[in-house]
């Protein structure tokens, strides 16, 4: 990594998160992906022009940042505040798989207009039926003629009231065994087949959406890798989202964590034994989440288990600090003052990390995968 990629990034980000962009410090993240969707939008576009959507996708589809500096860029768009990602889903997870799984076609379409931040993609895996246990998908797509029929409900799909596209999991072959019988399309999102309705979170916000297809159609060449190949195709997908991309989401967290820690001072609560042992426990698991995270990133061989051990590991230290953000904030945290009754960070927080032991993979299906990959302790 070139020594001065840091300063770099860093003086980027100082001359362009500013003017019309300054409200967006700080906005966006979880439980607030409602704030400025516009002019987050635009955001994107401005990322994309300069080139930092795609960093690290090989030539010629992106930069081919390394690792390194791959993690610098994420660490200090967390440190300069720099806004939650719209286009986090098709740049971390459907461009990585359509480099590994898709065709020359498939690339030349989609990835330019992600990179550039013109199309915006949500990911339809999760059923009513088929959560954790996504091969139970019902979702059902037919080929006729040039075109594939959906039929079928997703549901906890991120961002898919602003999303233009989406990488369905669907059932193409009924008759085949669970895996054997999905397929992994490309569809558009606005067309008449399809309806979003936002899902109202405990934080009064909806980021999360139920997707109903009702003979939604898609191009019969929109399928990634072969009919029937789609539950490796959607596999392969789940490991790359859980890449480089954590180590800014640990950043975040340690501004989450300081902010406690600014709080507990101001209300003298780091003289509560109690208190101060629970900030230093906080401290000490954020670190062990950035050591995991480095030592999966470099490793020389694929960890089969890693990616499950990091959502274990950081769903239930994040849940734990939005325990502690109450826990310094007192009695009073759990009141809302006065009206327009807008949740407090610390509120917010609290609420939002409930789900995280559930949502992105739940953790008493990691704790399958790591049993079964690494242990081998599963019976088949």
């Amino acid at each position: 990594m070139a020594p001065d990629f840091r300063d770099e990034v860093r003086q980027w980000l100082a001359e362009h998160l500013t003017g019309e962009f300054a409200p967006l410090a700080g906005s966006g993240g979880p439980g607030r992906e409602h704030e400025h969707l516009e002019l987050r939008a635009r955001w994107e576009r401005v990322l994309g022009e300069a080139g930092w959507i795609g960093l690290g996708w090989p030539a010629p589809y992106g930069r081919g940042a390394s690792i390194a500096e791959q993690v610098v860029f994420h660490e200090e768009y967390a440190r300069a505040g720099g806004p939650g990602r719209l286009s986090h889903i098709g740049e971390h997870l459907l461009a990585p798989t359509l480099i590994a799984h898709g065709t020359d076609e498939q690339r030349r379409r989609f990835l330019p207009p992600i990179a550039r931040a013109e199309e915006l993609w949500c990911q339809g895996y999760s059923e009513p039926e088929a959560g954790s246990d996504l091969a139970n998908v019902q979702t059902r797509a037919v080929l006729d003629g040039g075109r594939w029929r959906i039929t079928g409900q997703k549901v906890w799909t991120s961002l898919a009231h602003v999303a233009d596209w989406c990488f369905v999991l669907a059932r193409t072959d009924p008759s085949a065994p669970k895996k054997a019988g999905l397929s992994y399309l490309l569809v558009p999102m606005d067309q008449p087949g399809v309806q979003v309705r936002p899902i109202v979170q405990l934080t009064g916000t909806a980021e999360f959406n139920e997707v109903f297809f009702d003979d939604a159609v898609t191009d019969a060449g929109l399928v990634v890798g072969a009919p029937g190949d789609g539950w490796r195709v959607a596999t392969g997908t789940l490991a790359f989202e859980r890449g480089v991309a954590t180590l800014g989401q640990q950043m975040a967290f340690a501004q989450e964590l300081d902010a406690i820690v600014a709080q507990a001072r101001d209300r003298g609560a780091l003289d509560d034994p109690l208190v101060a042992d629970l900030i230093v426990d906080a401290w000490a698991g954020l670190q062990g989440l950035r050591h995991h995270a480095l030592r999966t990133l470099s490793a020389a061989e694929p960890d089969p288990a890693g990616a499950s051990v990091a959502k274990l590991l950081w769903a239930g230290w994040h849940q734990r600090l939005g325990e502690l953000a109450m826990t310094v904030g007192g009695a009073a945290a759990t009141v809302i003052e006065a009206a327009p009754y807008e949740l407090t960070d610390a509120q917010r927080l609290f609420l939002f990390t409930r789900a995280d032991t559930i949502y992105g993979g739940a953790d008493e299906i990691q704790r399958n995968i790591i049993a079964d990959r690494l242990l081998g302790r599963v019976q088949r």
